[in-house]
């Protein structure tokens, strides 16, 4: 019971942060911008469930949600991505979790505009915001956490920079079908007011099964991490997306010491295109 709440503990710290990562990770991207978008639209919303894996243990831990909206931002018509994830209330005494990201998306061009973070997991707080600056070629940014006081500072901006929340919007967007079983590709995202490097490996096609017994025809990624970011290389990081236009992450997996974590897909609706990946 000691060692559950250990790895238990360890969930509740990292869940919600192993969850944007995977989701954003395993999609596949190539440090390439967006071509065209074909996979979402405003008034799309996203959820999944998040669970704790122990041998036979599951804990249902709380939950994330995604949703996609028009917006204006700056006297433009932009998307707004909102997301946000929660510990159930019945989980919250021994660790809460209340996240929180959002970012403007030109509709255009679909480059990150603004990005903003906010997090609280268990007190550790979290409160970051970069502005896109495309004339000046530069990102603007503004941090603070629990273990650093606030900063301000300027990094240099490649059009290809993509916060870690708009790139989860470009991965959906990319085309797999050149792609051959154990290609890696690289991406290159903004992360805490650094500039990362990272990489994940195409596993193929599967017709996936979920815990609550749904099936989907899928792609399969692994997210191997390189050196430098918040992961030690050589976790063990797994996901799933549907094989249509829609690509939407049927689900997210990630080993840890004891058992593993998982974001199970819940719901998704206002999706742009018709739903063809679930086996029924």
């Amino acid at each position: 019971m000691i060692q559950i709440f250990k790895s238990t503990y360890w969930f509740g710290e990292k869940f919600l942060i192993v969850l944007y990562f995977l989701l954003i990770l395993s999609l596949e991207t190539s440090g390439q911008c967006f071509e065209r978008n074909f996979a979402f639209k405003a008034g799309e919303k996203i959820t999944y469930d998040v669970y704790y894996n122990w041998g036979l243990i599951w804990v249902n831990a709380g939950y994330v949600e995604f949703n996609v909206k028009q917006a204006n931002y700056l006297n433009n018509n932009v998307y707004f991505f909102d997301a946000m994830g929660r510990t159930h209330k019945g989980y919250n005494w021994f660790y809460k979790v209340e996240d929180n990201y959002r970012s403007f998306l030109d509709k255009k061009t679909l480059q990150p505009l603004w990005f903003h973070r906010k997090t609280y997991e268990g007190g550790y707080e979290v409160n970051n915001k970069y502005i896109f600056d495309y004339n000046k070629k530069k990102i603007f940014s503004f941090t603070e956490n629990s273990d650093k006081p606030y900063k301000e500072d300027t990094l240099n901006l490649d059009n290809c920079i993509f916060d870690v929340h708009s790139l989860i919007y470009l991965a959906r967007n990319l085309d797999f079908s050149g792609m051959k079983i154990r290609d890696t590709i690289p991406v290159i995202s903004i992360i805490d007011n650094e500039i990362f490097s990272l990489y994940i490996r195409y596993l193929g096609k599967e017709l996936f099964e979920t815990r609550n017994g749904e099936k989907y025809n899928c792609i399969k990624f692994s997210a191997l991490l390189v050196e430098g970011t918040i992961f030690k290389g050589g976790e063990d990081l797994f996901v799933w997306v549907t094989d249509d236009l829609n690509r939407v992450p049927v689900q997210v997996e990630a080993k840890i010491l004891v058992g593993s974590v998982k974001a199970i897909l819940s719901s998704a609706t206002g999706l742009r295109n018709p739903s063809k990946a679930k086996v029924q």
